[in-house]
């Protein structure tokens, strides 16, 4: 039931961060402050689908 998902930064466009997430609990996309190595700051990630 976990679903594999990337988390790209709002700022850099980049992908950085690769996840599972549990759809039934939270079916809404994740967003998270996370860092980024690109950037080097901490910025927000958002969800987007694994191919």
């Amino acid at each position: 039931m976990r679903d594999k998902i990337i988390l790209r930064c709002t700022e850099c466009k980049r992908r950085n961060y690769t996840t599972t997430k549990n759809r039934r609990t939270t079916p809404d996309k994740l967003e998270l402050k996370k860092y980024c190595p690109f950037d080097r700051k901490h910025t927000i990630h958002k969800e987007i689908k694994m191919k």
